[in-house]
């Protein structure tokens, strides 16, 4: 796919476009999820990079084939939520317990030496509690909400009025949850000093830091479907039935 970039063009819509441009953004450290909105000349001058080197490194990471179709942006919207629940939330539950066994016995076993651990922990609790609750917030009031407006215009009915009034509501709710989320990992990455594991850690140690790294990962690819794709098209759908 040949993406068009302009110095205005939002990173996360570049990243809807071609999801193998995620890499270049992570590679320098750029939120194309939770700050998606922000253009290639913001970021570049709040990094300090050349655009034009950002650039080149975009297209050089989407225009080779890689063989996938990952083209989600054109998906029906019941089949990115399916998506969205079967992929992600449900990694995120099972990671989930299997990340605060794998903390608790390093704050157990190292914690007196890396007392970072414990903060750490805790982040992740916390994350976990409030990823749990915000996913079955996603599972029993907006996505079906939003399956709903897409049956409406395929049978040509009148849109659903909700007891929230607009689908831009419990969106607004859902983004703010994100961005809260988002931060949070950042500060788990640098306590954690990029995930890397210590002199002195053991497997354990590595492969909880490993998970962790491959829980924020899969938190920002979460996270860029639900605010790049799925919520913008939800809000032009509701728009488009209510005319």
């Amino acid at each position: 796919m040949s993406i068009t970039l302009s110095p205005d063009r939002s990173i996360g819509s570049i990243v809807a476009d071609d999801y193998r441009s995620a890499a270049v953004f992570n590679a320098h450290g750029i939120d194309f999820c939770c700050k998606g909105g922000r253009s290639i000349a913001e970021v570049c001058k709040a990094k300090g990079i050349d655009p034009a080197t950002l650039e080149a490194e975009i297209r050089q990471a989407t225009e080779r084939d890689n063989g996938m179709d990952d083209d989600v942006k054109h998906w029906p919207l019941g089949r990115l939520i399916e998506h969205i629940e079967r992929v992600h939330h449900r990694y995120v539950e099972s990671r989930s317990t299997t990340l605060l066994q794998f903390l608790d016995k390093l704050c157990k076993v190292h914690g007196e030496r890396h007392p970072e651990l414990f903060v750490i922990q805790r982040e992740f609790t916390e994350c976990a509690g409030a990823m749990a609750a915000h996913m079955k917030k996603e599972e029993l009031i907006l996505f079906p909400f939003i399956n709903q407006l897409e049956k409406a215009r395929i049978h040509g009915t009148t849109a659903p009025t909700p007891g929230f009034g607009t689908v831009d509501n419990p969106i607004a709710m859902m983004e703010h949850e994100h961005d809260a989320e988002g931060e949070r990992f950042r500060r788990i990455a640098e306590l954690s000093d990029g995930y890397t594991n210590p002199p002195d850690g053991c497997t354990t140690y590595a492969t909880a830091y490993a998970m962790l790294k491959e829980f924020e990962e899969d938190l920002h690819r979460h996270i860029h479907l639900e605010n790049n794709i799925l919520f913008p098209r939800a809000k032009a759908l509701e728009k488009e039935l209510r005319a």
